[in-house]
């Protein structure tokens, strides 16, 4: 196996996937982003992969190495070249850099043979495992939980004064920054929108999402005579990744199961889409195609990185990238997509938002507030 992004939440996890089955797994390549080098150089030191090296170059040269599975835990847009790399070498991809999927479209899908990509994301595994209990026709709709982060309940009003250490106290999962703020926000509820659709070939209009606080149940797939089969499972992402990694076959002992000897509350609530826009948004950013899902998420990118910085307030996340989606060119969405094409929106969209961003910091206003006037 090749580990992309090594030193982060997916890739820590996965290596220890490693340590804990060494007849089944071995490592033949890491790579990382460079942020944590010490970590970085133990890891090398501690599995002696016949490839290592640090950022996207590395990382592209990895996933095309000879393997029988590359794990993308790469975040980001700088995932998709190793995501096509890995797939135009013909190696299985274990894939939780939803990011390279999701900006990548029709360029990732089309280099994917049929089930070449297979989903670490724990909602997807879910629904990939659920698949397997009925034939194509036979599904209704898809159905992904959500959490609801650490504000759910709250009004918008009500999230106003947020920081960024209350959006990062996630109340069930341990996550890197970027993806835990990405949950307050649900936009990471509204990218995997985009990736079920990517994934399974569902129309957007028969995949759905439902609050679920506890996350035992990590999404569920309802069948045309009625019947729903769900994967459950308590919060960690052991399972997930040893799935993604041994896919089709399970991997004993990857986590404890749910205890049914204890008394257990499973709640599912409608999702607020007028606190939490961002599901929406997304969802029409993958109905508009084309480049539109790589604008959405370049755009949040960059705000998640100024509300970290405390340069905005939460609030002003998903309305600046509602406003760059609005100023983005959709006539490009109808010609035939390419890696420039998607990596040239990408980069239109990370300035536009940080000028949009800019303009209100300068002018002391919000960019809600500026998106109105």
């Amino acid at each position: 196996m090749v580990v992309l992004g090594s030193t982060g939440s997916i890739g820590t996890q996965a290596l220890d996937v490693v340590r804990a089955n060494p007849d089944r797994f071995r490592v033949v390549a890491l790579t990382a982003g460079g942020g944590q080098p010490d970590l970085f150089e133990q890891q090398v030191r501690e599995f002696v992969p016949a490839f290592s090296g640090l950022g996207e170059k590395a990382s592209a040269e990895a996933a095309a190495l000879p393997c029988d599975v590359v794990l993308n835990g790469m975040t980001g847009a700088v995932g998709l070249r190793p995501t096509l790399a890995a797939l135009d070498a013909g190696n299985t991809l274990a894939l939780a850099n939803k990011e390279s999927l999701i900006i990548g479209g029709p360029v990732v899908t089309a280099r994917a043979r049929p089930g070449q990509i297979v989903p670490v994301d724990s909602e997807h595994s879910a629904l990939a495992q659920c698949l397997r209990g009925g034939a194509p026709d036979e599904v209704r709709r898809l159905v992904l939980t959500a959490s609801g982060g650490p504000f759910r309940g709250r009004s918008r009003d009500q999230l106003h004064d947020v920081t960024p250490q209350d959006a990062l106290a996630h109340p069930t999962w341990a996550m890197g920054p970027v993806v835990t703020i990405n949950s307050a926000t649900l936009v990471n509820k509204g990218l995997e929108v985009i990736e079920a659709h990517l994934l399974f070939g569902i129309p957007f209009d028969r995949i759905e999402v439902v609050v679920h606080p506890t996350s035992v149940v990590h999404s569920m797939v309802e069948f045309t005579d009625g019947s729903t089969l769900l994967q459950a499972s308590p919060p960690s992402m052991m399972i997930p990744i040893a799935l993604g990694l041994a896919w089709p076959d399970r991997v004993p002992g990857a986590a404890p199961p749910v205890d049914w000897s204890r008394r257990e509350r499973w709640e599912f609530l409608p999702l607020d889409d007028e606190a939490f826009p961002a599901v929406r948004l997304a969802r029409e950013a993958g109905e508009s195609g084309g480049t539109s899902p790589a604008v959405y998420n370049a755009a949040n990118e960059v705000c998640v990185e100024a509300f970290r910085r405390a340069r905005i307030r939460f609030t002003d996340i998903v309305p600046t990238i509602e406003r760059v989606l609005r100023d983005h060119d959709v006539r490009s969405n109808q010609q035939e997509l390419t890696v420039d094409d998607v990596l040239a929106a990408d980069a239109w969209a990370r300035a536009r938002a940080a000028s949009v961003l800019g303009d209100a910091v300068g002018r002391g206003t919000t960019t809600e507030g500026a998106a109105t006037t």
